[in-house]
């Protein structure tokens, strides 16, 4: 994706998390907007959330691209990303209670599809009944995520558009509250849900939003044309990848760096570096295969550790987040299917303190080593994984701004993982503020 300029287009940077989501994507985001004019959502609902803290304040962030925090930095929700209406306008009013300017700077792609409030009751009655049947649930943070985008596939959707022609949305309403009611109340075992009450709800905030809804694409093509950089945001992980992820352990959108085009509406030749955050352990919120995974339960444990000291807990549900060393062979995964320009390492300054640092570098699968993630959850589950181990370190490297400012074992730690997948770290984030940050080579000048 690399490519040369010319004339007055701007450079443009994608930032993806290359595990299982919660890298820390947003302070990052936010670093970079110093050097960006324009910040796009390009997939994903507000089922993600970016947490940052700016001279020791912290905001959740959930749909709204983390850009907003920068003032005048425009934001883009783009078309690959779903939109719950209730949601995103209790959000707006939120950052707007803390003073900030929200509903003249954000634009919202009329390609969006909705989330209504059919797809949250579908989403809990599908993973209930995966429970009770035994199943097992997927993990969903039961807000409607996937079953918007079913009907986005089956092109039966309800978008952002629909919201401006109200005999066109209610009788696209009737048709698609019919479909729905009949799996919530036959299959399903769940109460259906009336019609009236969704179409006035809707109606009443589609005035509210009516001013932000913009032809996203075309926007972004001219701030890029006049020579403005964008940065291109996404959610999850790309281990949560619909495709690419560890299925059906996954989420329904694409979180690769090469669904910033799709999502967003602009051409592949736009996307001129892709920067993967990488947590300095692995995390995972919810089921699927973590072959790194640690025990967390007993004080004084790795796993402990860095649950505690990482306070790795979910930025939208509070769920606590599974841990484990670090997955190196599951970054390179990432790395291959984004084409990752450079790394950021992200909360280095947890794994202080520690006498031994591990780093998985592969698997025994079925007696054979592998140094790849497999492509099959089942697969992933029966891998063994294969560790490198490294001296740790006692002393801080929280708040630190430069390489030769970190201890010599952090530092070799790192050259290890470069080493290893390939690709070279271009930045290591020592702490949740925006100063907290070592800037080795810059995405926007590379």
């Amino acid at each position: 994706m690399q490519q040369t300029h010319s004339g007055a287009r701007g450079h443009n940077v994608v930032v993806v998390g290359t595990q299982w989501g919660d890298e820390g994507k947003g302070k990052v985001v936010d670093w970079l907007t110093d050097h960006a004019q324009a910040v796009v959502r390009f997939q994903g609902g507000h089922n993600a959330g970016h947490t940052l803290v700016i001279k020791g304040v912290k905001t959740a962030l959930q749909l709204i691209p983390s850009g907003i925090m920068r003032d005048g930095v425009a934001c883009f929700i783009g078309n690959g990303v779903v939109v719950d209406p209730t949601h995103v306008l209790a959000e707006i009013t939120r950052l707007e209670g803390i003073g900030l300017d929200v509903r003249s700077r954000l634009r919202i792609s009329e390609s969006c599809p909705l989330i209504l409030p059919f797809h949250v009751a579908v989403d809990h009655a599908r993973e209930a009944l995966r429970e009770t049947s035994g199943a097992g649930k997927i993990g969903t943070t039961g807000k409607g995520i996937g079953p918007a985008y079913e009907d986005k596939v089956a092109r039966r959707a309800l978008r952002v558009q629909d919201l401006k022609h109200p005999e066109r949305f209610a009788r696209k309403l009737r048709e698609l509250l019919d479909l729905h009611n009949v799996a919530l109340g036959g299959y399903l075992r769940a109460k259906p849900l009336d019609y009236q009450p969704i179409y006035d709800a809707a109606m009443a905030l589609a005035e509210q939003l009516r001013p932000m809804m913009a032809d996203v694409g075309y926007e972004l093509y001219k701030i890029n044309r006049a020579g403005g950089n964008i940065l291109f945001e996404g959610a999850q992980g790309s281990l949560l990848d619909i495709d690419h992820g560890t299925y059906p352990y996954v989420t329904s959108s694409n979180c690769v760096a090469g669904n910033a085009a799709a999502g967003s509406g602009v051409g592949p030749d736009q996307l001129h570096y892709v920067l993967g955050i990488t947590k300095a352990y692995t995390t995972r919120v919810g089921s699927g295969p973590f072959p790194s995974e640690l025990p967390m339960d007993e004080p004084g444990s790795v796993g402990h550790h860095l649950s505690t000291v990482g306070q790795e807990r979910g930025t939208v549900t509070g769920r606590p987040r599974r841990c484990g060393w670090l997955d190196a062979a599951a970054l390179k995964r990432a790395t291959v299917i984004n084409g990752v320009s450079g790394l950021c390492i992200t909360k280095l300054d947890v794994l202080d303190g520690l006498p031994e640092i591990q780093v998985c570098v592969g698997y025994e699968l079925d007696g054979r080593r592998v140094d790849i993630l497999p492509l099959d959850a089942d697969e992933i589950l029966a891998c063994r994984p294969v560790y490198d181990s490294f001296p740790g370190w006692s002393e801080s490297t929280f708040g630190a701004t430069r390489w030769d400012d970190l201890p010599l074992n952090a530092r070799r730690y790192l050259e290890r993982v470069q080493q290893f997948i390939g690709a070279p770290i271009d930045m290591v984030s020592t702490g949740p503020d925006r100063e907290h940050t070592i800037l080795l080579r810059h995405p926007y000048q590379a």
